[in-house]
C-alpha cells in the first residue's frame, strides 16, 4: 500500500469526504450570517459586531475557518499530487509538489491563526 504523507486523511475516500463535509458547513456558515444580515432591519458596524460577538457564533465561525482550511488543504493536495510530478516536471517534480505543498500548507495555517484571532481576539 502506498501512502502520501502529505495526504490529510492517506485515503482519497476520507478525503473526499472531509471536502464535501467540510462544503456544507461552509454553505451552513454563508446562509446563517446572510440570514443574519438581511433579517436585521438596519445593519451596519455596531450590528455587524453584536452579531459575531456572540459565542455561539464565534464557535460556528471557527468552525467554519477550520472547514475551509480542511477544504483548501485537499484541494492543494489533489492538484498539486495530479499536476507537480515527475511525469509532468522530470526529476524536478516531486521537490517542487514538496516544496509548494509546503509553502501552500503554512498559508492555510497562517489563516487559521489569523481567522481565530479574528473571532477569538480581544476586541
Amino acid at each position: 500500500m502506498v501512502t502520501n504523507a502529505t495526504s490529510l486523511g492517506r485515503s482519497g475516500l476520507f478525503d473526499w469526504l472531509v471536502q464535501r463535509f467540510s462544503a456544507l458547513v461552509l454553505l451552513a456558515w454563508i446562509a446563517w450570517v446572510s440570514i443574519g444580515v438581511i433579517a436585521a432591519a438596519e445593519f451596519g458596524y455596531p450590528q455587524w459586531r453584536a452579531l459575531f460577538a456572540a459565542v455561539p457564533m464565534q464557535i460556528f465561525s471557527l468552525i467554519a475557518v477550520l472547514s475551509l482550511c480542511a477544504h483548501a488543504w485537499v484541494g492543494v493536495w489533489t492538484v498539486t499530487t495530479d499536476y507537480l510530478n515527475e511525469a509532468h516536471l522530470g526529476k524536478a517534480g516531486t521537490a517542487i509538489r514538496l516544496l509548494t505543498q509546503i509553502a501552500c500548507l503554512l498559508l492555510t495555517l497562517s489563516c487559521l491563526i489569523w481567522g481565530a484571532r479574528i473571532f477569538w481576539g480581544s476586541g
